[in-house]
């Protein structure tokens, strides 16, 4: 058995945004230090971080000081570019491993991934030009999604085509990227597991969580979901399924589509996500120091949860329902420290105890 990484050792992250911030409060509270690296200036986890080097992902000459000042290198998002990687991956161990972030990185990977698993996929294709998106259209049909393979997030990069009329100006408007083409899955609704894995190979699940999105984002998680214990137990053996396929080291995140056929998995995420956020006022141990547990070879939490929990997001002006929602019996506010409010940027997020 591996010995933990000792107390006061440096964990690097990659990304300084809100889910970089709340794994460095995390491993703060487990005795670790971290190292923050972000392109842009006065990330939100550079609050609550010991260092941070502010420097783009092609400064080789940063990126090597900031390994070499590091015992273990993880990422609080997937697009982290190959180079970067390589360069770091020479002087420290990055967990989880580079294999999930190949396949994460590329939504036809991804998703031939999974299938090859034999898990429940919405139908896809690779839609490299016009013709494979026409030829594509005709197996698949509409309603469907164009997406496009990389970078997507939050409703980004993808299209809705109602009939195969909407297709072409769909793929023109992604500017030659490459895309892919899923067809439309019947859900009556969609689900989450967080689930981690050790260095021993331990897994730990929380419970599902029910998602509901509006214009692509995340607005709320609830949990309990509403699942049938067969479907709850189906949930946590996919995400299970997944972890030890990759040789998974920290926590991932898997969407879920309930159909009256059974679950459909969605998409993987490779950390920390949006959707486990409630995880921090449900469960002893949350998902953010679930992953340093992982990442430094801690024995994990096991995920229980002792409360009902439902999580909203606060994006954009929300933040002007802050001093009300302060004034909540039973409400957990969770604010990322980021100086600029947008339409459509998540500033936050609070965690209602509702049992």
């Amino acid at each position: 058995m591996t010995e933990p990484l000792p107390l006061g050792s440096t964990i690097g992250i990659l990304g300084g945004g809100q889910l970089g911030r709340m794994l460095s409060v995390a491993a703060a509270r487990l005795g670790y230090r971290c190292h923050i690296y972000e392109p842009g200036a006065a990330p939100p986890a550079g609050q609550v971080a010991e260092r941070v080097t502010t420097a783009p992902y092609e400064n080789e000459a940063a990126l090597r000081a900031f390994a070499e000042g590091c015992d273990v290198v993880t990422f609080e998002f997937e697009n982290v570019p190959t180079a970067a990687l390589d360069l770091i991956e020479a002087q420290v161990p990055i967990r989880p491993g580079r294999e999930a972030l190949r396949i994460s990185q590329d939504r036809l990977t991804e998703k031939t991934f999974l299938q090859e698993l034999g898990l429940t996929v919405a139908p896809f294709a690779d839609i490299p030009d016009r013709a494979a998106l026409d030829a594509a259209l005709d197996n698949i049909g509409a309603p469907s999604i164009l997406k496009t393979r990389r970078f997507g997030y939050d409703g980004k990069g993808q299209a809705r085509l109602q009939s195969a009329e909407d297709a072409h100006p769909a793929l023109a408007d992604m500017n030659g990227a490459p895309a892919i083409l899923e067809g439309f899955v019947d859900f009556s609704h969609e689900v989450s597991v967080i689930a981690a894995r050790g260095t021993t190979g331990e897994v730990a699940c929380f419970d599902p969580g029910e998602n509901v999105h509006r214009e692509g984002i995340l607005r709320t998680t609830t949990v309990p979901a509403r699942l049938s214990p067969a479907q709850r137990t189906d949930a946590v053996l996919i995400a299970a399924k997944i972890l030890n396929a990759l040789d998974y080291v920290g926590v991932l995140g898997v969407e879920l589509f309930v159909t009256a056929q059974g679950l459909v998995v969605n998409e993987i995420a490779p950390r920390v996500h949006n959707s486990g956020h409630w995880t921090q006022n449900g469960c002893t141990v949350d998902q953010f120091e679930q992953h340093i547990r992982a990442i430094t070879g801690w024995p994990l939490g096991d995920g229980a949860r002792h409360a009902d929990v439902t999580m909203e997001n606060l994006i954009g002006d929300d933040m002007d329902r802050v001093p009300e929602l302060a004034k909540e019996k039973d409400c957990a506010i969770h604010l990322y420290g980021k100086a600029e409010t947008k339409p459509g940027r998540k500033m936050g997020h609070v965690n209602r105890i509702t049992s």
